[in-house]
């Protein structure tokens, strides 16, 4: 497995990754999965201050993670957001583990302390949610720092978010 900073051709294969978790689950809150055009276009903004980056097995994108500003205005310069997500067919096999830890070194290289991982959270047991990212990002250091609740209406149903933070630097 190759992790490499996303182009423009990645796109068609992002899109594709990302289409199912919109059109199926409740972990994104889009009700419309993007196309390959408009993840292009996300992916040239994100790049022009963070990191875009893809894992590639044999030629094929198999995951990609990325950050973005935690909020606009420049005290939060130094917090990110971060977002992740493996092709189905690849989860549980360390993708995500080698994709997020490569995006936080990128990250602390840059001067950044806070890594912030807005996630859906299930307000009842539901079959478009369950805990994998949450339990996934407390494995790699996140602790949970917010819950929100009913903040996302999807299927029909409310769903909660919370929010995770993993300190960059051991002085923050």
């Amino acid at each position: 497995m190759t992790i490499r900073a996303a182009t423009p051709a990645d796109s068609p294969a992002i899109a594709a990754i990302y289409a199912p978790y919109v059109e199926n689950t409740a972990i994104s809150f889009e009700y419309a999965a993007p196309d390959a055009a408009e993840i292009a276009r996300r992916l040239a903004e994100t790049v022009r201050n963070y990191p875009y980056l893809v894992a590639e097995e044999s030629g094929r994108v198999v995951g990609y993670a990325y950050a973005g500003p935690f909020k606009t205005r420049e005290a939060y310069a130094r917090c990110v957001e971060t977002s992740i997500y493996v092709a189905q067919d690849c989860r549980g096999r360390g993708i995500g583990r080698a994709l997020l830890t490569e995006l936080e070194r990128q990250l602390a290289a840059r001067g950044i302390l806070n890594a912030n991982a807005c996630i859906a959270w299930p307000a009842q047991p539901s079959p478009y949610l369950d805990t994998a990212s949450a339990d996934f990002h407390a494995r790699m250091g996140y602790f949970r720092c917010a819950h929100f609740h009913r903040c996302g209406f999807k299927f029909g149903q409310w769903f909660d978010m919370i929010w995770m933070e993993k300190f960059l630097d051991a002085q923050a």
